[in-house]
């Protein structure tokens, strides 16, 4: 699948993810005052409104973009096999690769990265994720999106051993937004809501996101702490068919939790621009137990983590510790 993330420093966008085009941000800084709790309320769900033109010539686009990749054997959905091994050399490459490094620079939309390692970025605090809905999304829709996000975010919880959850309530720090092309304003202004002194690039990507983009997530980390997430906006495109959708929601949020960039040689994954796997893979689990061990700190160099991450392995098979 391809995907991506980008890490700013501004009050802004960290992580991006795409389905389709790959594309990856950096983390962003928190505004040092937190917003008022009325606009951390969601919005009240109204009905459904019909879709526009556009609207409908997206959703026939991505159902299309979806039949292709199913009919080429791609969006797997098993979670890797007998055909897809790897090693504790591939484990350890891969999350260095993918927990380290961003795909595109602080602070500059999405121009390419110097290719420079990182420090580690996590949570170190409960994430709480929220679902919201634009106008434009079907009833029915929504409920099942809710069904999906609560089951994925109980997954993440089991995996990784941290605090995670799915509800409502204005304690969320992790909102997933559902909004299709006919909610671009609305999406917007719930992102201002949620972060008013988001910096412009990242309102402008919003504002003019582009039909290659599927999906993406910014992340935002502490005013004095470039490493520890304190909140992330997911946004999903509601005109993507179920299997679409369902990939978006596993890339965005694990992408979420730190596991930041993608990588050609990283298999099976949803961490891999190929799009051969739609939902999180048993590779993917061992990435996000790496990531969320406490002997993992945010700010780590790799060459700081790197034994750590070779004795977390090694106790994983049963080796020594």
């Amino acid at each position: 699948m391809q995907a991506g993330s980008i890490l700013k420093t501004a009050a802004s966008a960290a992580l991006l993810a795409v389905l389709a085009a790959c594309s990856e941000m950096p983390p962003a800084k928190a505004p040092p005052e937190p917003p008022r709790p009325s606009a951390m309320r969601p919005p009240s769900s109204a009905a459904p409104i019909e879709p526009s033109e556009r609207s409908r010539a997206l959703a026939a686009h991505y159902t299309r973009v979806e039949a292709s990749l199913v009919g080429q054997g791609l969006l797997r959905t098993d979670g890797g096999g007998p055909d897809t091994p790897y090693t504790d050399t591939d484990i350890l490459r891969n999350f260095e690769r993918i927990a380290f490094h961003d795909e595109y620079a602080r602070n500059r939309g999405l121009a390419q990265s110097d290719g420079r390692p990182g420090g580690l970025r996590k949570w170190s605090g409960p994430v709480r994720m929220s679902v919201e809905f634009g106008a434009s999304v079907p009833l029915e829709q929504r409920e099942a999106d809710r069904r999906v996000v609560a089951g994925y975010a109980a997954r993440l919880a089991r995996v990784t051993g941290h605090p995670i959850s799915a509800g409502a309530g204005t304690d969320a720090n992790f909102n997933v937004l559902f909004m299709g092309e006919d909610d671009r304003a609305q999406a917007v202004a719930r992102i201002k809501a949620l972060v008013p002194n988001i910096n412009q690039s990242s309102i402008d990507l919003f504002e003019s996101l582009p039909r290659s983009i599927h999906c993406l997530v910014v992340a935002f980390s502490g005013t004095n702490d470039d490493h520890t997430y304190r909140r992330a906006i997911a946004l999903i495109r509601t005109e993507h068919p179920s299997l679409l959708r369902k990939s978006c929601v596993h890339e965005e949020l694990a992408q979420g939790l730190g596991l930041a960039n993608d990588s050609p040689r990283a298999r099976p994954s949803i961490f891999n621009d190929d799009d051969e796997f739609a939902l999180l893979t048993t590779h993917d689990e061992e990435l996000l137990r790496l990531l969320y061990s406490p002997r993992l700190k945010p700010g780590m160099s790799y060459d700081e983590a790197r034994p750590i991450l070779v004795q977390l392995i090694a106790e994983a098979r049963g080796g020594s510790s």
